[in-house]
């Protein structure tokens, strides 16, 4: 058989073109009757984009760079050139093939080893299935998924970008969710700050659309000197996510960042994390769980008596005690009420105690106001631990709005600057030299203990400004404070029954 010849490198996508082009696949997806909102289109969109980028940064790369050995993990007719490309075939014949062979195809692949990537297309394309009725608007928008390109690594956060430009009229349903998506320069530092070293395993219980993961990779491959070393990082980059849609948008961002065969299982993470052996255990966990959420009661029940709770953030926290090696490391995201919630009752403070009676909570980061802005609103902290003894005195550090700001916008976000100062303070990976300071300032464990494990403790260097601030800034202080007292208010309403149940 003679070898493929290798296709003239088609051009960039830039963030314009990109945008002009969602833009007219949208209009296009608008006009079928059987899209019913961005809930559908989103999906549709996204299986199409990810065979495109699949073909054109896995199956095409593969074979330009062994044409006699490569071995396509989609074979024809339901290779994308095969079908995507042909302009004769549209209307229900198309409809037709991508309904009752394409899809079922795709979804019964099976793979002949661990990273074999048809494992992952098969796990992506058995919750798929093609929304469009009319085959001459799929033939249409099959041509402007065609017009997008993925050709290098400057072109890697384009599946991010399409998620954000469509969810941005579907704010109010990620919220409700509680899934707060990270903003690049949270993870960044997260990651960063974890200082990882190549052969530790990396787990993001909740991996979403793969921030974490991707930015633990891009971190780390630069270290890589051997085929056999390469094969490792891949297989110790892990994420667990339970919704087919994020599940699709993490697996194709780790696929164009250069991993063939995403090690990312498609689960609840909380069942999967309770059921998993010492053998699963991982040196780091890097996550955002989602918060203010709630469980099904099966999963609830899968804790000890005395830490089951409906609340994800909590049920995340506990499990991931369990999940780290001795000796590993995990910084996680979680809100101002977790790290309140205290007494002797409280599940929270239980699981709090777990923690820093288990590992060090060295330092906890309180990020400034509207971080996770246009989702939430709800204060957020990031906690570092390691798994290496009880704790002896927490480390608080405090980051401040840029000067002039009130808070965040889509517009207008966080930068990876506003970290600088934090970073230095740090103390490098060791945290040698800390000093309190107008940002930072630390806290024996003994006084959180009594405190009954608080710790929302706010920054003591920071005196009384009220007198400095408009009417109108105080009002909308107070409004943003009882919103979040009346959501933990009825959190714990939640609780109290499902106690009474």
């Amino acid at each position: 058989m003679a070898a493929t010849k290798k296709k003239p490198a088609a051009p960039g996508t830039s963030r314009t073109r990109l945008a002009s082009l969602i833009k007219s696949a949208r209009d296009t997806m608008r006009k079928d009757a059987g899209m019913n909102g961005d809930l559908d289109r989103l999906p549709q969109l996204s299986w199409l984009l990810f065979l495109k980028a699949f073909d054109e940064r896995v199956e095409q790369e593969g074979e330009a760079l062994d044409p006699d050995g490569y071995r396509r993990a989609i074979a024809a007719p339901y290779r994308w050139e095969d079908w995507a490309t042909d302009p004769d075939l549209s209307g229900d014949e198309l409809k037709t093939f991508v309904n009752e062979k394409l899809i079922p195809h795709l979804a019964g692949l099976v793979g002949d080893h661990a990273d074999d990537p048809r494992n992952v297309i098969s796990t992506i394309f058995r919750d798929v299935t093609n929304r469009m009725q009319s085959g001459t608007l799929l033939r249409d928008l099959v041509n402007i998924v065609n017009d997008i390109h993925f050709v290098s690594t400057d072109d890697i956060h384009t599946m991010a970008f399409v998620y954000e430009s469509i969810l941005k009229e579907m704010r109010d349903a990620a919220g409700d969710s509680g899934e707060f998506y990270t903003p690049r320069p949270v993870n960044r530092f997260m990651v960063q700050q974890s200082f990882l070293k190549l052969g530790e395993s990396v787990l993001d219980p909740a991996s979403g659309t793969g921030g974490f993961l991707v930015q633990a990779y891009e971190d780390l491959k630069d270290q890589v000197r051997t085929d056999s070393e390469r094969k490792r990082l891949h297989a110790n980059i892990r994420g667990i996510e339970k919704k087919p849609l994020p599940y699709l948008l993490g697996s194709m961002n780790l696929l164009l960042h250069g991993i063939d065969a995403p090690h990312v299982h498609r689960a609840n993470a909380l069942l999967e994390m309770r059921n998993s052996t010492a053998a699963d255990r991982v040196d780091v966990v890097l996550t955002n769980p989602p918060f203010g959420g709630e469980e099904e009661s099966s999963v609830v029940k899968a804790f000890p008596a005395g830490y089951q709770t409906q609340e994800t953030a909590w049920l995340f926290l506990y499990s991931i005690l369990d999940q780290l090696k001795r000796g590993g490391r995990c910084a996680i995201v979680l809100p101002n009420g977790s790290l309140f919630a205290t007494g002797e009752n409280s599940i929270g403070a239980k699981i709090k105690k777990k923690l820093m009676q288990d590992c060090n909570l060295h330092t906890v980061v309180r990020l400034p106001q509207g971080v996770f802005s246009p989702y939430t609103q709800i204060p957020s902290n990031i906690l570092f631990f390691e798994k290496t003894g009880p704790t002896k005195e927490v480390w608080f550090y405090e980051v401040p709005l840029p000067e002039g700001r009130r808070g965040y916008t889509k517009t207008k976000p966080m930068q990876l600057e506003e970290f600088d100062k934090c970073v230095v303070w740090w103390g490098g990976e060791r945290r040698e030299g800390r000093e309190q300071n107008e940002y930072a300032w630390k806290v024996p464990a003994e006084q959180i203990t009594a405190s009954g494990f608080n710790l929302d403790i706010a920054n003591p260097h920071v005196g009384d400004d009220l007198a400095h601030r408009t009417p109108q800034e105080l009002v909308e202080e107070l409004v943003k404070a009882e919103t979040e007292i009346l959501g933990l208010l009825e959190t714990v309403r939640a609780q109290l029954a499902g106690d009474n149940e």
